[in-house]
């Protein structure tokens, strides 16, 4: 593989120089858009003391999600819009780690976490919502009054890595999304330093993608996986 290729063989080439300490973005939702391989990959490195920007802190049931690494005590910290079980007779790892002090949690309501996330995207560095006034997770934060309404100020989400899933790339990481990866996938590829994508039907030579049905540009994209046709997440 040459130096200059973003491409590589496998998951765990991908994501074997992840430190300990860094800050990662995985999108939620579940269904297409979430890169459980890199997920378990990540899991099988062994990155530590990590803080997560999501959607959620992982569900339940044997599929892989982010509550993978939440379990297995590798985030100190969860940054998400949602934080607690939906059915709270079964609570999540992450309530009942939470519940007893082993992770650190920030709630952020959903639109303003999408926003955050954004505005690292476009170089936004700072904005104002009406969305938390008034309750608990406005509290300490600037407010403004304008044109009748009281705002409340946001700062951007910034992370050293992002883990993606998108439907096809090409060699240089151009990205087109599917379905419900849709959702946070295509502001956390440029809310981070480092952009891994696990790629599901094909990584095609640069030319190959139209340029109108681009989502995400390949400049924000640093290393690309192809799916095998398994599927694999272990």
């Amino acid at each position: 593989m040459p130096m200059t290729s973003k491409v590589f063989e496998t998951f765990d080439a991908a994501v074997a120089g992840v430190p300990d300490g860094v800050t990662i973005m995985v999108p939620g939702f579940g269904g297409v858009g979430l890169p459980r391989n890199l997920l378990a990959a990540l899991h099988r490195q062994g990155a530590k003391g990590m803080t997560g920007i999501s959607n959620n802190a992982g569900g339940m049931g044997d599929q892989v999600d982010v509550g993978i690494l939440v379990e297995a005590g590798r985030m100190k910290k969860m940054i998400c819009a949602f934080t607690a079980a939906t059915h709270p007779s079964r609570p999540t790892p992450f309530v009942t780690m939470y519940n007893n002090d082993e992770v650190d949690a920030e709630l952020v309501p959903q639109g303003t976490l999408a926003e955050r996330i954004r505005a690292a995207a476009f170089g936004i560095g700072a904005f104002y919502t009406p969305t938390s006034v008034g309750t608990e997770l406005a509290e300490g934060k600037e407010h403004r009054e304008m044109n009748g309404r009281t705002y409340v100020l946001e700062y951007p989400l910034h992370a050293d890595y992002a883990l993606i899933r998108a439907w096809r790339a090409d060699t240089f990481g151009n990205l087109q999304f599917r379905l419900t990866q849709r959702n946070f996938n295509p502001i956390m590829a440029m809310a981070a330093k480092t952009t891994i994508v696990e790629v599901e039907d094909a990584i095609v030579p640069v030319g190959e993608l139209d340029a109108d049905k681009i989502h995400v540009p390949g400049i924000y994209v640093n290393r690309l996986v192809k799916i095998p046709p398994d599927g694999i997440w272990e």
